[in-house]
């Protein structure tokens, strides 16, 4: 048996409050299933269990606001033996990203009997969220060959069937539409807390990360042309942004470079064994979050756009997944919509990077003794020194350069 843990969804992340549970004791949840919904300071959050299992007891009432580690629910992995005694106290956090000391307040003994897991097999190994996502999408789930353990079906078994009969799929939908929520509206208070979380982790960053800053502009007219070319040849819903070519350059460049693609933490640099790109995205009513799309040096440009717009358009609607809030390993800011030439940014704890992106503007450019106008960007990079220097973090973005100059390869 294990607990659900009230996650830390960044550094900057003390506690949270749940405000909508989507299970009940006795549900059978899989690995990545929703189970909660949190407020943080900044957002509502979908929790995700990293375990399957039967839902035991729910230890935190709506409403309540607990530190982080905070025991949420009880959860009987599957084949475990039902416990006969109260429940010990729970263990520490795992370690990550989250650099946060918390010690959670000790709870009354409380004797757990929740439902043994059920055996392998039949219509009740499905979770509630998995039949209601394949009543939506259309799909028989008794029909479908698992490729879960033991034959269970899972989430991306379910959208694959959809996909082969033809129907829409939402990429990556966070639930079935029927279950979506209204989008959150964040009250003064609210957005008063958000700005305080945010101006006190870089504060934070700005006291105790030895930031360097670099800057290079660099020539899109090659990048800009290809991506004309091949849109032409895409469905108007399938072409791509500049802003997709600049993310896939980071994300591959950043596996050249692991030393700016990971954490400072308990005052040692740990690489990151992946590329999860945080990227910065503002919110409607004020304010900022940058969660990550995970392996995104993976992504083919295609996937990757889709990738993005999903994470922008469920950033706006209040509905991110604490996997992607609690391990970006190096962040991307870009506010050339906004016409910022640009951006010097603050590097987010306990990640040791970030690279910001300006406007791409037509500028006098010197090639071949000729001087013409070219589309530029100016790309800056912030570096923390405990974990690279400034020749390193030059040659980072020389290698971005140089990829934008070959998109076709990207």
């Amino acid at each position: 048996m294990g607990d659900l843990l009230m996650p830390s969804l960044g550094a900057d992340m003390e506690t949270g409050t749940v405000i909508e549970w989507l299970v009940k004791p006795g549900d059978i949840v899989h690995k990545g299933d929703i189970v909660a919904v949190v407020d943080t300071d900044k957002a509502n959050i979908d929790i995700e269990t990293f375990e399957g299992g039967t839902v035991g007891e729910l230890l935190v009432p709506l409403g309540r606001r607990v530190p982080v580690g905070t025991p949420l629910a009880t959860l009987l992995t599957v084949g475990a033996p039902e416990p006969s005694a109260a429940r010990p106290a729970p263990p520490p956090p795992a370690a990550g990203p989250a650099i946060v000391e918390v010690t959670p307040e000790p709870a009354a003994q409380i004797v757990v009997t929740p439902r043994p897991a059920p055996a392998l097999g039949g219509a009740e190994l499905h979770s509630p969220l998995l039949r209601r996502l394949a009543r939506h999408l259309g799909v028989d789930l008794e029909a479908l060959q698992g490729t879960g353990p033991g034959g269970t079906v899972t989430r991306d078994d379910i959208e694959h069937a959809a996909a082969a009969q033809a129907q829409p799929v939402a990429v990556t939908p966070a639930r079935p539409a029927e279950e979506t929520r209204p989008t959150p509206v964040r009250g003064p208070d609210q957005q008063l807390a958000m700005r305080r979380a945010i101006a006190n982790l870089m504060s934070r960053s700005a006291r105790e990360i030895p930031h360097y800053h670099l800057t290079t502009p660099i020539d899109m007219s090659a990048a800009l042309t290809w991506l004309e070319r091949t849109n032409l040849e895409r469905p108007v819903h399938e072409r791509l942004l500049p802003a997709v070519l600049l993310l896939k350059a980071v994300a591959l460049t950043a596996t050249r470079y692991p030393e700016l693609n990971g954490f400072w933490i308990d005052g040692a640099f740990r690489p990151a064994d992946a590329v999860h790109l945080g990227v910065a995205v503002s919110l409607r009513g004020g304010g900022l979050i940058a969660p990550a799309i995970h392996d995104a040096d993976g992504m083919d440009l295609t996937s990757l756009m889709h990738a993005l717009r999903d994470l922008v358009e469920r950033t706006r609607s209040g509905h991110l997944r604490s996997s992607e809030m609690s391990d970006p390993t190096l962040t991307v800011t870009s506010l050339g919509d906004q016409g910022v030439e640009l951006v010097h940014g603050l590097i987010y704890p306990p990640q040791v990077a970030l690279v910001g992106f300006g406007r791409i503007l037509e500028r006098p450019w010197a090639t071949g003794g000729m001087i013409g106008a070219r589309p530029i960007v100016t790309a800056t990079l912030a570096g923390d020194h405990r974990a690279s220097d400034g020749m390193r973090g030059a040659r980072f973005l020389d290698t971005i350069d140089h990829l934008l100059q070959e998109p076709a390869a990207l």
